[in-house]
């Protein structure tokens, strides 16, 4: 064999490639397994520093952000399960004072530029101070986050965190409420069932309301179009199913945005349907006549009284806008909304009978429901006999339209006092049994009466076309450091349709509306607050279900023989 065979050269030499290879594959491998452990234990480090922070760390430092981490929250929705209330995930912007490797003075000059509502001097401040962690941001806006980041500055943080969205902006936001920056309920019902949304065994399930987003819509829109025509301060509104008590839109303007809460007035955050507390003047009426009904004072609408210009009761001159001068019916006492005939009635009634109604009414504390924002209503210390009389027809008492609401709801639902609710009435949230404060057979009768008084009264306005709308006009002065204004009033409208079948109660309210050409300069209720009840009822009525009909009404024969009738 040839001693120079290539065979017998290379051989050695491979095996020797093969043997370096390996010995190379091994000591990457043992490099990578290594490099595997110590990137594990950097986390398993990180992890732990975050746990040691989160439950040890000082609260002036980067454990402030951890600590205040927004919890989540469960969704509020309304009856149709349309989302009111939900989390989602938001910008936060914060500066690490100690980490920052720029020019402070010049990052705050460029960060005030980002942040028009902060100074430079302000943001050079926070950016000097001996603090490990502030918060520039919250709720940060893409556009925001976009500026700082370009900014490239380390010493800036951009985190993700959840954050509370109100898909509807400012639709029933006094109902639904609002959170603060750390997610706690701050008002509505984020408030009063924080305890429900914050629950890690209760959040899956959404809080379901009974409003109805296109109800609130609709009286939402009719009131602010109301508010701006006669220059009022202010308004509120409330539909209520008047067998179950749920609310189905309850609204107060001016609004509040509660994505924006803290850029909201306090008149905005006002609730003027739950909190606001007003002297409701003759939509209280009714309530005078069927409680002297119940005690058999009344016993017809035919039933006569003496009808003077003015009333003198005590050391008081009573009188009416539309005097009589002559004897008046019950019915024409409704019709036209009369003082004089309705103090007769109360000062029969008493004192004593009339204050133990009122406070099976609920009318004499705060409402019994799961808001937070309630009002203790305003009635007389001493009930004399001239607070007789004026209780009677609405004045010297002071209650919310909320209230007033649950108490049309007794009236015409048969009788039966319940508590309102905002929650939707089903399997696991019965509606409140409640407690009867009338009789069945009164509570039947007033459905002719507050008939009349949109067919051939006061609130005629009111109407709605087939809907079968009755209801009651109040219109009264505001008390101003203990004396009553002549030109600033409180106007309101309690109605109930359809009123041959009673299922739902409208209350309407503006505050210090002003008088128009269109009103001749009248200010009064069924000017300017009795038409917005027949534009609501003509909205929400196909919603709800019920259909007109030219053809029915309630039994008018109790009350259209002993009236006058109006052309």
């Amino acid at each position: 064999m040839n001693a120079h065979s290539p065979n017998l050269v290379a051989k050695p030499d491979r095996l020797r490639l093969v043997g370096q290879k390996r010995k190379l594959l091994s000591m990457m491998h043992q490099r990578l397994m290594l490099g595997l452990l110590l990137f594990a234990g950097a986390i398993a480090l990180v992890g732990v520093r975050i746990g040691w922070l989160a439950v040890f760390g000082d609260a002036s430092g980067r454990s402030e952000f951890v600590a205040g981490f927004v919890p989540e929250r469960g969704d509020i929705v309304d009856r149709d399960g349309e989302a009111l209330a939900r989390t989602i995930d938001a910008w936060s912007i914060a500066v690490q004072p100690k980490k920052i490797i720029g020019s402070k003075m010049e990052l705050a000059q460029s960060l005030a530029t980002i942040f028009p509502d902060r100074s430079a001097a302000e943001l050079y401040d926070m950016l000097t101070a001996d603090k490990n962690f502030a918060y520039l941001q919250r709720r940060a806006s893409p556009s925001m986050v976009e500026a700082v980041n370009a900014l490239g500055e380390p010493g800036i943080q951009l985190m993700r965190e959840p954050d509370r969205l109100y898909p509807q902006t400012a639709l029933a936001a006094h109902v639904i409420g609002y959170t603060d920056v750390d997610g706690n309920g701050v008002a509505g019902a984020e408030r009063g069932f924080d305890a429900w949304l914050t629950d890690p065994a209760r959040r899956a399930e959404p809080v379901q309301l009974a409003i109805s987003s296109r109800i609130q819509q609709a009286l939402k829109a009719e009131l602010a179009a109301a508010m701006e025509k006669f220059s009022a301060i202010g308004a509120a509104g409330v539909i209520m199913d008047i067998h179950t008590g749920e609310i189905l839109a309850m609204t107060s303007l001016p609004q509040l945005n509660p994505n924006v809460a803290g850029q909201g007035s306090d008149d905005a955050r006002f609730n003027r349907a739950t909190v606001g507390v007003y002297e409701l003047g003759s939509t209280f009426k009714p309530f005078t006549v069927a409680m002297a009904m119940d005690a058999g004072i009344v016993k017809s609408f035919s039933q006569m009284y003496p009808c003077p210009e003015k009333l003198k009761v005590g050391n008081r001159l009573i009188g009416d806008t539309h005097p009589f001068g002559r004897a008046c019916s019950v019915a024409e006492i409704m019709q036209e909304s009369s003082n004089v005939g309705t103090a007769q009635i109360a000062l029969q009634l008493g004192a004593k009978r009339q204050k133990e109604f009122l406070k099976k009414m609920g009318f004499l504390s705060r409402l019994d429901f799961e808001l937070p924002e309630r009002s203790a209503t305003l009635y007389p210390s001493d009930w004399s006999e001239v607070a007789t009389a004026t209780v009677g027809y609405g004045h010297g008492i002071s209650v919310s339209p909320l209230h007033l609401a649950t108490g049309y709801a007794a009236l015409f639902n048969g009788g039966i006092h319940r508590k309102p609710t905002i929650l939707k009435v089903g399997p696991g949230h019965p509606a409140d049994k409640g407690e009867r404060v009338f009789s069945e057979d009164t509570s039947y009768k007033m459905r002719a009466l507050m008939r009349l008084v949109v067919t051939e009264g006061t609130g005629r306005k009111a109407d709605a076309p087939g809907y079968r709308v009755g209801g009651k006009t109040g219109t009264a002065e505001k008390v101003v450091n203990g004396r009553y204004v002549r030109q600033l009033v409180v106007n309101s409208f309690a109605g109930v349709f359809p009123m041959d079948e009673p299922r739902y109660v409208a209350v309407v309210m503006l505050d210090e509306p002003k008088g128009t050409k269109e009103t001749y300069g009248f200010r009064t209720a069924g000017w300017n607050v009795a038409p917005v009840v027949s534009g609501t009822i003509s909205r929400i009525a196909p919603m709800l279900g019920v259909r007109p009909d030219m053809e029915r009404e309630p039994d008018m024969s109790t009350v259209l023989p002993y009236v006058e009738l109006k052309d």
